[in-house]
């Protein structure tokens, strides 16, 4: 390098120049290529949509139970055996020996009645009665000195040797004396029935019990007067509480599907969940009081008796009852809820789980449909699973609509808004 010439170099430095801005431009074109791929590879990236939200559908299984269809009614409890105490003889009530609320047996004492008769009357009669007695004694002897005279008479008649005036008038005392000693002793048998009276009267001043049960009203009230007859007011009323009677007032509309001998049970507020039943005894034919009046309903009064022996029920207690049209026991049965409107041969149309937990629709048949239940008469077998309710069409992906963990489930509807 000694022996080159100072313009030799120059010119290879300008030669060397020209032969470097290829490369520079060929990083800047590369750097803007890599710059392009990357926002082109940013721009057509998909945009993540989150995932649909899974739905939870509820579901029953089909069970075995009792099914029931029922009418409904409100009636009273009322009394079903009782007896009202009357005051026999006229008198003052002189002692009360119960009270409202005690049991009493037939025949046990009530009360005791002073009777108004005084003494002097019963004394007046038995000397009534002794004075007809001695009476009689003296027309029977009477009465056997005319029959001796008649004999007499007959006896001379026969012989000829009396009038026929004489016979005639022994024979007319004798019928007289007969006569008389007929009528004293009708009077002492009419005055002897008076005593009997007296004496049978002064036994009833002790009312006694005539049934068995419980005093459930009293108006008795020592010093109180009272009358004879069944139209004196009722010192006293007595119950059997071990049996009452049920009044229920039914609906016109409902009336026609009760019959005698029906299932009728009820519960009353006093104790709430515990029925009582029994079987339909009556059906007044006329509308109960107080209904079938203009603007009003009509009701008819149906009447049916129930054990109490624990005497818990009380006459008054109101009752809602409920009228057993028809039953079934041990069958299959679903939640009234699940069913919609029936087809024109009375079939339904359910949705089904079936064994891939893929809801299904299938048609079944119902029986007897209560309040809350209704029995599978065909369609569907006990432990299938039905759905309640289905806010939207299922995707025939979906594995298990139950799951509610599931995102396998997501609705058509929701996807095809998503697609949108």
């Amino acid at each position: 390098m000694a022996h080159m010439k100072p313009g030799s170099i120059r010119r290879a430095e300008v030669s060397a120049a020209p032969a470097s801005r290829p490369h520079f431009k060929w990083i800047a074109l590369a750097a803007g290529a890599v710059c392009v791929v990357t926002w082109a590879a940013l721009d057509s990236k998909p945009t993540v949509q989150p995932a649909p939200a899974p739905i939870k559908l509820k579901a029953v299984q089909v069970t075995l139970g009792t099914v029931e269809q029922v009418i409904t009614a409100r009636g009273k409890l009322q009394l079903h055996k009782y007896a009202d105490v009357n005051a026999q003889i006229p008198g003052h009530i002189d002692d009360v020996k119960v009270s409202v609320g005690d049991e009493v047996k037939a025949g046990r004492q009530l009360l005791t009645i002073k009777p108004v008769q005084s003494a002097a009357k019963q004394e007046n009669h038995q000397a009534q009665l002794a004075r007809l007695r001695a009476e009689l004694a003296e027309q029977k002897a009477q009465l056997d000195f005319a029959e001796l005279q008649y004999k007499r008479q007959t006896q001379l008649k026969a012989e000829n040797a009396t009038r026929e005036e004489s016979f005639e008038a022994s024979r007319a005392a004798w019928f007289a004396a007969s006569a008389r000693v007929d009528a004293i002793n009708a009077r002492v048998r009419q005055t002897e029935l008076a005593i009997g009276e007296e004496q049978a009267l002064s036994k009833h001043a002790d009312v006694t019990a005539p049934i068995s049960g419980t005093i459930v009203a009293m108006q008795a009230r020592v010093g109180q007067a009272v009358n004879a007859g069944p139209q004196s007011q009722p010192l006293m009323r007595i119950a059997d509480m071990s049996k009452l009677t049920v009044q229920a007032r039914v609906a016109e509309e409902d009336v026609p599907r009760v019959q005698k001998g029906m299932t009728a049970r009820f519960t009353t507020p006093g104790y709430p969940g515990k029925y009582w039943s029994g079987k339909v005894r009556q059906i007044i034919p006329i509308p109960a009081e107080g209904s079938g009046e203009l603007g009003k309903e009509t009701f008819y009064n149906v009447l049916f008796d129930v054990a109490n022996p624990e005497r818990r029920l009380m006459s008054g207690m109101s009752a809602q009852v409920e009228f057993v049209l028809a039953r079934a026991e041990q069958v299959p049965m679903l939640p009234r809820s699940v069913l919609e409107k029936a087809n024109d041969k009375g079939e339904y149309t359910v949705t089904v789980l079936g064994a891939d937990r893929r809801p299904q629709p299938r048609t079944i048949r119902v029986g007897i449909q209560g309040r809350d239940q209704v029995q599978i008469l065909s369609g569907l077998a006990p432990g299938e699973s039905v759905v309640l309710s289905a806010p939207v069409l299922i995707t025939e992906g979906s594995r298990n609509p139950l799951n509610s963990d599931s995102a396998a489930s997501p609705l058509v509807g929701a996807a095809k808004q998503h697609a949108n």
